[in-house]
């Protein structure tokens, strides 16, 4: 049986992108370990899982289903971003680092979901 979504370059991406967030969350202080940074681990993990769970379904309806919660996941992950910041738990340059890295997810994630739509 093949994983089609394996193949979609977004995956890989998000792939990569759950890595960083997990280093991150591995620099948080220790009070937050079971927080915010369990919060933020489970948010990204679901960008990536929901992508996965998705494609495998029998339409693409129900296929973008699954991409709008990837989104509403990113969102929760900026919403994590900032509460660090304001925490200051990152800096500016991490924060805004992440941040274009969500944007480009988001882009990325509502362009597949034209494309399913189409």
């Amino acid at each position: 049986m093949s994983f089609r979504f394996r193949d979609f370059s977004i995956y890989q991406d998000i792939r990569s992108f759950v890595k960083e967030i997990y280093q991150l969350c591995s620099k948080l202080p220790k009070q937050e370990q079971f927080e915010l940074a369990s919060q933020l681990r489970r948010a990204s993990t679901s960008v990536l899982l929901n992508l996965a769970e998705g494609s495998m379904k029998r339409s693409d309806a129900e296929f973008n289903r699954f991409l709008m919660i990837s989104i509403g996941s990113v969102s929760e992950i900026v919403a994590i971003l900032d509460i660090s910041f304001d925490l200051k738990y990152i800096n500016t340059s991490t924060h805004q680092k992440f941040m274009l890295k969500c944007e480009s997810i988001v882009k990325r994630l509502y362009g597949f979901s034209r494309k399913l739509k189409s």
